[in-house]
Order: C-alpha cells, then structure tokens, then sequence
C-alpha cells in the first residue's frame, strides 16, 4: 500500500471489523486517529528504538526525564524509551493493556501533548475488556507509514481523507478541518506570488501564520509552493493555532516528524486565547479558511470586552453572532508587519454584504477598505467543498501595495473555471485544475479589466445611508415644533444610500425631492456604510426570448407528444 486510498480504505476497514458494535460511528475516529499517529510515529523511530532504550538506561538515574539527552546524543526530535511499540506489543498478549500505558507513558513531553489531546487513553480499558485491543494493534502493524514510503504529502492527504469521513458520520462541518487542496493552491498562489522579488533572496527568512490551521495542510502546502514556484533556499516558519484537539494533535504530529517546529503549534482559539500574542508577534503572511457561519456566542462576552478597548483587534467594530467570520480578518490583520504583511483568506459570501451602514460588518469592510488594504477578491466556483455546496469568495489583504494598486480594488469573477469531478465527494462536485489556477493568478497579477476582472476605486464601494423624512399632517395641516421646523412623520420615514462619488443633495435633488417635494434630510442620523455586490458587478443582461419563439417550442412540443400518444396507443 503506497497511495492515500489504498491507506486511507484499508484503515476505513478496520473500522467496519475492529469497532462496530462497540462504538458509536461518531466517535470512531477518536480511536483511529491518534492509532495512525501513534503508527506513523513507530515508523520514523523504527531503527533507533534500542538506541533510545539504552541512552535511557544510562540517564535515567541522574534526570527525571530522559528525553532531551536522548534527542540530543541521538539527534532526534522526539522519542520512545519504553521497551515497546505497536509491533512488540503483540508479543505480550496476556499483559497487552498494562504494557499498552508503558509504551503511551514512555514518549516525551512533546508526544505526551499529542496523546493526551487525542483522549485515548479512555478507550484503551473498552477495546482490552472486549478482546479488541490486540486486533486493532494487529491490524495497524499491517501498514508501513514510514516516510520513504509514504512521504508526508500523502500522510497528509491520509489524514484529511480520514477526518473527512468522520465528519460525514458524525454530522460535523468537515470545512472545519479540511480545506480541498486545489482551493488551497489557488489561495497561496495569490498570496505569495506579488512578492517573487522579495522572496528570492536566498537569505530570506519569512514566517506564515494560520488561526484556524487544522491539521496544517494549508501551512506546509503554502511553503511547498514557494520553494517550488519561487526559491527553494527562502527560510519558511510555519506557525499555526487550532481549537480542534484532534486536528491539533495532527498538525502537531506531523511537524515533529519533518524538519518544522511542532512548538509553533498551538491549542485553543486565536479570537480569544490568542496563543502567540507573546512578544506582539507579527507575521510576514498570513493564510487561513475560517468556519464557515459558525457562531461565536460561546466566546462573546470577551470578544466585546475587547472591541470596547482602544486600538483592541475588534474596536472597530463586531458582526453578528452568528457568523464570526470576519473576526478572523481583523485578528490577522493586528498581526501585520509594519514593513508589510499578505493576507489570504477564504470566505463565503456573508462578509461581502452582510450588515447595514453603521452595522460591525460595514464598519468592519469601511475599516479595511478606507485603509487601503483590500487588495482583491476573486469568486470561487459553488461545490468545491465537501461539506457545502455555497460559493466561497478570497480575499487578499495587505498593508503593503504597489503603486499601481493603491486606491483600487481588483474583482475576478472565477466562477466558471472549474471541471466537473467524475465522482463526487460530499457536495464537492467541481475542482480547480492546474490550468485554471494559473489563468486565474496571470489575471490577477495582469491587474487589467477584461470579461473576468474588474477594478474599481475604494470609494466604489461606499454609500452614505441617508434618512428621508416627510411632514407630519393632521387634518390637513403640517404639525410643526416651538422652532417652526415641520415635525417629522416616523410613519413616512424612509432611507436612501448615495454612492460616496455622489454629492448627497445633488443626489436628493435629483432622485428623491421631485417625487416628494416636501421632504427633506435629516443629516444626524446618516451613515457611512460599504458594501460588496460581487454578482451585480459582473452581471450580464440575456435578452427575454421572443414570444413568437416560445409559441413555436410549445406548439413544437406539443407535436412530438402527440406522435410519442400515438406510438404507444399503436
């Protein structure tokens, strides 16, 4: 077994022959998740483990813990001394559950961290007492996950595979944990390629940052494309954070195995236990799909503590509950360099309208738009996700843009560039070959306007919400205040939004006061607001067909049905 698929169903089957009956489906991967780590990580020490039993022996009556004169004298990132592993484990069947917490027991402390968050540790006492214990640890010595033979790419796409499936069973949101890669190529493509320059200094070291990292695919796709498309020399430093405690304990299984900084890993959520705040740590670019409308009511009353202090990550402004979205944005957007950051991030389509003038969407949008570091979004086919059907949208965002981008905006209508997939996965039922992602970064890097790219100027997207009052009338009369000003009617009370290019009572004058010449406006209570209409910008007007055209395909219709009556009353 070498592929993803072949791994990835071969594990699928112990499933079906190891756990049903015994746990529930949801939480199948609770047990077969960290079993994979646990697996992969005997592989990458297979060879070395009784050199680690023997340093250990010699250390372990002078230091409590072993592990960091192991790692140093063996060169290791991380290591074992327990006598055994999944494979030795099978030669001590009678004693398999007690040498089972030796060898959890025995890694170091940054295994430790990795175990304890998968939970596994409860279901160990289920598996031994139903005569399941030892099948399971039969059955995934079965597989070789060493790295020379399947190298850390298709460890990667094993996991999402895994976690993907999981999450169907489970009714979970998969996006949460798994971005599909053509998505991801596209997104670090955009972000990484305006700084070709930059980034081929060979002794450039630069950092990438994900608040919503998962099991860190994005991360190590994102330097994967530098060094292949850009500098193969270019230091990268991948750090990361994530709520998800199974994920968590992926993404940092798999940087200790390669040559990244599993400690640049952390747990807990970025909006309100921001776990690299240390030192005000800044980030060269940042990349990230955040969940997709989740609610952030858990994480409220903090939140709003924050937006209430000056200069806080969300004293702009905060949307509403139930999508936190764009909380994320402004979380990486504290975190830009001074000297100039990138930000990629996915969306769906809430964060582009959502929210009237003076609401914590708009205000949020007016921030970022006003401060000039909307550089472009470009519209994503629908289906490309495995666990909804929506259009998604990037956003690239940047304190830093060239001269021939400053005070614009790039839209690029990438809804069309897809193929169909021959089988679906979920609601993934398009991707986005190789081809299409290069003519999409060619468009935008272009910066011109032709059928799929338009570029407007900041203030385009601005209105002024203003409020239209009308007279209050009794019996025929104007009811006036003890100034003489007519009182205003709430009944009759409307609003106008007057694009920001527009004078507000050139405007009134010409749309609104000859139709209601009594009216006036009520300058208090305007309101600058922006919003994004992706759709109306690229919307293409298609003629209504001619009634003499549908008459002659009805009455054509109409023929063929009364031949196909006529066939069967035959």
């Amino acid at each position: 077994m070498s592929t993803h698929n072949e791994i990835s169903s071969f594990i699928w089957n112990v499933c079906d022959d190891v756990l049903r009956g015994l746990f529930k489906q949801h939480e199948y991967g609770d047990v077969i998740l960290p079993f994979v780590v646990l697996r992969r990580l005997d592989c990458v020490l297979e060879g070395r483990k009784d050199e680690i039993i023997k340093v250990h022996q010699e250390y372990k009556n002078k230091f409590d813990d072993t592990s960091k004169i192991i790692h140093s004298k063996l060169n290791l990132k991380f290591s074992n001394y327990s006598r055994y592993d999944l494979r030795r484990l099978k030669d001590e069947p009678s004693k398999l559950s007690e040498n089972f917490y030796d060898y959890l027991s025995s890694f170091s402390t940054n295994v430790q961290d990795i175990i304890q968050n998968f939970g596994l540790q409860k279901h160990i006492d289920k598996l031994d007492s139903n005569n399941k214990l030892y099948l399971l640890v039969e059955k995934f010595t079965d597989i070789d996950l060493h790295p020379s033979k399947i190298d850390n790419h298709v460890m990667g796409n094993i996991f999402e595979e895994l976690l993907r499936k999981f999450s169907e069973m489970s009714n979970e949101t998969s996006g949460e944990h798994y971005t599909p890669r053509d998505v991801v190529k596209l997104l670090v493509s955009l972000v990484f390629s305006s700084d070709k320059n930059k980034l081929s200094d060979p002794n450039k070291i630069i950092s990438v940052y994900d608040p919503c990292c998962g099991t860190g695919g994005m991360l190590t796709i994102g330097k994967d494309w530098v060094h292949e498309n850009i500098n193969k020399e270019v230091d990268i430093n991948l750090f990361g954070q994530e709520l998800n405690p199974q994920t968590y304990s992926i993404c940092k299984s798999d940087f200790l195995i390669t040559d990244e900084e599993p400690d640049h890993i952390k747990l807990g959520s970025s909006l309100t236990k921001d776990q690299h705040s240390e030192e005000n740590r800044k980030f060269d670019y940042m990349i990230t799909n955040p969940p997709f409308g989740v609610s952030w009511k858990s994480e409220q009353k903090q939140i709003k503590n924050e937006s209430q202090e000056y200069g806080g990550r969300f004293s702009v402004g905060t949307p509403r509950v139930s999508d936190g979205s764009l909380l994320f944005l402004q979380h990486m957007i504290s975190k830009m360099e001074t000297q100039g950051s990138r930000i990629g991030v996915v969306f769906n389509g809430s964060p582009l309208f959502t929210g009237d003038g003076g609401s914590g969407e708009s205000e949020i949008r007016k921030w970022i738009i006003e401060s000039d570091w909307l550089e472009g979004i470009i519209s994503l086919p629908d289906s490309l996700f495995f666990n909804t059907g929506i259009s998604t949208y990037v956003w690239i965002v940047t304190n830093k843009k060239n001269s021939k981008r400053k005070g614009k905006v790039q839209l690029i209508n990438g809804s069309s560039f897809y193929k169909s997939m021959k089988k679906s996965l979920g609601n993934k039922r398009k991707y986005i070959e190789d081809s299409q992602r290069e003519q999409l970064l060619k468009t935008y890097e272009k910066f011109e306007e032709n059928e799929h790219s338009k570029i407007f100027d900041n203030e385009f997207f601005g209105y002024t919400k203003v409020t239209i009052e009308q007279p209050k009338v009794e019996k025929g009369q104007v009811l006036r205040d003890k100034k003489g000003n007519p009182k205003p009617d709430s009944k009759l009370r409307d609003s106008e939004r007057v694009p920001l290019s527009e004078d507000i009572e050139d405007y009134f004058s010409r749309e609104v006061e000859p139709h209601l010449p009594k009216s006036w406006i009520d300058f208090n209570k305007s309101k600058v607001g922006y919003e994004i209409n992706f759709t109306k910008y690229f919307y293409q007007y298609k003629p209504l067909r001619s009634s003499e055209d549908i008459t002659r395909d009805l009455l054509e219709l109409k023929k063929e049905s009364e031949n196909l009556l006529n066939l069967i009353m035959d």
